[in-house]
């Protein structure tokens, strides 16, 4: 952890940012007020009021100066009313220590602006720039995609046992290998609550408080090149064939690295370490096992994401039990994909999406969760067991059947363990 002991900050520094013009429903935001807590602590407190339309949540941009200097705030420097925010008196919490300015320098003369934006649907991260490169961020928006500017689209394609799940899913995502070999894309999911479990399992009321991003697909063979400075392999086919410690490094006391004891710390030299190095995101990370069931049940109930309670998990009619299932056919790679039955892991986005537009949630390759395999939490955004000897991995692959494939199915593996069905989605939680 970096020191605080040179940095001190001016209090009462306020500068606010208006996103659009003064329309009666535009969102603005007034009343901003900076304060350090010294000495008490080195925490800065960033007060604010949005108004604007209640039913329209914002994002909030925050664009630091030190006087006439722009400053780099890293993600994770940042908490408080961020995302999805309502309407009302608000507070951002910004944690110096979290940046470089705390050893180096004195912000004398800090300032922040502050600029409402919509909530994106779509986060795209071109793995082939550098960090704050003009494009290396781009955003797809509700409003541009259905105005056909990002391609194919569709609204509602999920109901769940009748019932309509309203989403909007860019399908036009999987016409482009681009967007599954040189870039990610990630969806905006917001926070929630939903019974986890069932079908077999017992089941735990639990609530997501935090939003996040999550990897329209399972991570590919061409991006985790990118990252490692690797090569070789079937370019949009989900990368497979690696552990748990490859993507996040082994258990070590020195480095703290020991999901949840350790938080969402990473070995420098991991697929995560890199990526995060290498987009400037420092919050990339896997799932916990509960966003993991939540993200592939994207508001259903039933056995798999389609919302057909019709299609079970065993016994029952020909193609539709245990093993084969006609409903799965079309939404995951398994053991008895009719007419034909993979053979390896297949390129991603191959079979249809959830309702919240991520693809592969069942089948192709089983995806590596944080926790440690124990007895699932209840309550508020559950974390798993605090040890254990094996990690929870989920969603089935190309070598399960049908119920190995459902939505509340949980397997696990030593975190060293490696095989042609194991690879993993990437999401990054908000603050």
């Amino acid at each position: 952890m970096k020191t605080a002991n040179v940095l001190k900050m001016m209090t009462g520094v306020l500068v606010a940012g208006l996103a659009w013009c003064a329309t009666a429903d535009a969102p603005v935001i007034s009343d901003v007020v900076v304060r350090q807590r010294w000495p008490w602590s080195r925490l800065v407190d960033i007060d604010y009021v949005l108004e604007g339309d209640p039913a329209n949540k914002m994002d909030i941009q925050v664009t630091a100066k030190d006087g006439s200097v722009p400053l780099d705030l890293p993600p994770d420097s940042l908490s408080g009313h961020l995302y999805e925010v309502t309407p009302g008196p608000r507070r951002i919490i910004f944690d110096p220590t979290q940046t470089v300015y705390t050893n180096n320098q004195m912000l004398a003369r800090f300032s922040v602006t502050l600029t409402p934006t919509p909530v994106p649907l779509y986060m795209i991260v071109d793995l082939t720039l550098a960090p704050g490169a003009d494009g290396q961020i781009e955003y797809v928006y509700e409003e541009d995609l259905t105005n056909g500017l990002w391609g194919a689209w569709a609204r509602n394609p999920v109901t769940n046992d009748g019932q309509v799940i309203e989403s909007v899913v860019w399908t036009g995502v999987t016409t482009n290998d681009i967007y599954k070999t040189d870039k990610l894309v990630l969806r905006r999911v917001p926070a929630g609550s939903y019974t986890m479990g069932g079908q077999g399992y017992t089941q735990y009321a639990v609530t997501l408080t935090q939003g996040m991003y999550a990897g329209v697909f399972e991570v590919t063979q061409r991006q985790w090149n990118h990252v490692m400075g690797t090569t070789g392999g079937t370019a949009a086919q989900a990368k497979h064939s690696v552990s748990y410690n490859d993507i996040r490094g082994a258990t070590n006391s020195a480095l703290a690295i020991d999901w949840p004891t350790t938080g969402r710390a990473v070995a420098p030299d991991s697929f995560l370490g890199k990526l995060r190095e290498k987009t400037g995101i420092t919050d990339f990370d896997l799932p916990t096992e509960a966003q993991w069931e939540y993200l592939c049940r994207a508001g259903t109930t039933t056995a798999f994401n389609d919302g057909n309670a019709d299609a079970k998990y065993s016994g029952g009619e020909e193609n539709n039990n245990g093993n084969t299932n006609k409903y799965l056919n079309a939404l995951g790679w398994y053991k008895f994909n009719d007419p034909t039955p993979p053979t390896a892991a297949q390129p991603a986005g191959g079979k249809l999406p959830n309702a919240w537009g991520l693809y592969d949630t069942h089948g192709n390759v089983w995806e590596w969760c944080l926790d440690w395999d124990g007895t699932p939490d209840s309550g508020s955004d559950p974390k798993g067991a605090d040890s254990g000897s094996s990690r929870v991995h989920r969603g089935g692959c190309w070598v399960s059947t049908a119920s190995g494939c459902r939505s509340a199915y949980r397997y696990y593996n030593g975190p060293s363990y490696r095989s042609n069905s194991h690879g993993f989605r990437l999401v990054r939680t908000l603050p």
